[in-house]
């Protein structure tokens, strides 16, 4: 789901109750990840919870590249954060990835605010992690 379409849903939640289910249902309609994929070398560290993501730079329109992002974790309210997280990057050009600046992206959600310090460091961790991701993946040059 594009982040468009979960930040106009965020704008149409009234109390925070209603938007952390909502998070959590973004969990909830992520695929399942591979088990294959949870291993050591994917695992996010700096989170509270186990996080894994994996990414693989993919063709994308224009002739760009962009990375095929797929992630989970073993908390409810965290995996829906990652399918956020994966939102915001969602298609984007590797070079746009590798600059972006995910926490405004956040904060137009107000999330923050609403996050113990322990799962807006794994959020930190997660954005971290997918802009190096983009920059290895990046052509030398």
């Amino acid at each position: 789901m594009p982040i468009d379409h979960i930040r106009d849903d965020f704008e149409l939640l009234d109390d925070w109750e209603d938007r952390y289910r909502y998070v959590m249902e973004l969990g909830r309609a992520m695929p399942p990840l591979d088990e294959a994929l949870r291993t050591e070398t994917n695992k996010v560290r700096g989170c509270a919870s186990q996080v894994w993501l994996a990414s693989k730079a993919v063709p994308a329109a224009g002739g760009d590249r962009t990375l095929a992002l797929v992630g989970d974790s073993d908390a409810h309210l965290v995996r829906g954060l990652v399918a956020i997280v994966i939102a915001i990057y969602e298609g984007r050009p590797l070079t746009e990835i590798a600059t972006l600046d995910a926490e405004a992206e956040l904060a137009t959600l107000g999330l923050r605010e609403h996050l113990t310090p322990q799962r807006s460091n794994g959020l930190a961790s997660m954005i971290k992690r997918i802009r190096s991701d983009a920059r290895s993946a990046l052509p030398a040059g």
